[in-house]
């Protein structure tokens, strides 16, 4: 599906954030891209870019690189620091089908939201509403809202995104079994 967007453009309905513009890099037009992602790759490899300022439309890029914790890219049209600063803060957005496909047990954060949680016994835990980089592993934020029997106060669980407690992800079924209970 297809949306139009400024200038008569098709907008994918597959687009994913996958960082935003923190600001120009060197005096040549190139922006500096912070990943919403350790792995840049999608971002990396996508040779068109979805970008939200001053409003949605798209950019093809010429060059994209690893820079420290960054990217830095050289986009069509954009020539010079000043063209370049003016994209501060917009969000970059790529379609899902140009993200590089995954090996076995390994999952974009983006596929994973929206699952239903269920520990081994059976009971629903919640939803994953995003997940959180610690550091030493990822965290799922499984939303609590509409579980019942969950006191009003508690409206999000934490949930260590490593293999002593999640025990199975079934996209397709659009579930994630843990070892973890309701009261943890």
């Amino acid at each position: 599906m297809l949306q139009s967007g400024a200038y008569g453009v098709k907008i994918p309905d597959d687009l994913v954030p996958v960082g935003h513009v923190t600001g120009a890099f060197g005096v040549q037009g190139w922006v500096r891209i912070k990943p919403y992602s350790a792995d840049a790759g999608a971002l990396l490899h996508a040779r068109r870019w979805w970008l939200d300022k001053p409003e949605l439309r798209d950019v093809d890029v010429l060059q994209a690189r690893r820079h420290g914790e960054e990217v830095v890219a050289q986009l069509v049209g954009i020539a010079g620091r000043d063209l370049a600063e003016t994209l501060k803060g917009a969000v970059v957005q790529i379609s899902r089908r140009h993200f590089p496909a995954t090996d076995d047990n390994e999952f974009y954060w983006v596929d994973l939201i929206g699952l239903a949680v269920v520990n081994l016994q059976g009971e629903s835990l919640g939803t994953v509403s995003g997940l959180i980089e610690s550091g030493a592993h990822p965290i799922l934020r499984v939303d609590l809202s509409d579980v019942s029997g969950v006191e009003k106060r508690q409206r999000e669980m934490l949930i260590p995104f490593v293999d002593q407690f999640i025990k199975k992800v079934d996209q397709a079924g659009k579930v994630i079994q843990v070892d973890w209970q309701r009261d943890f």
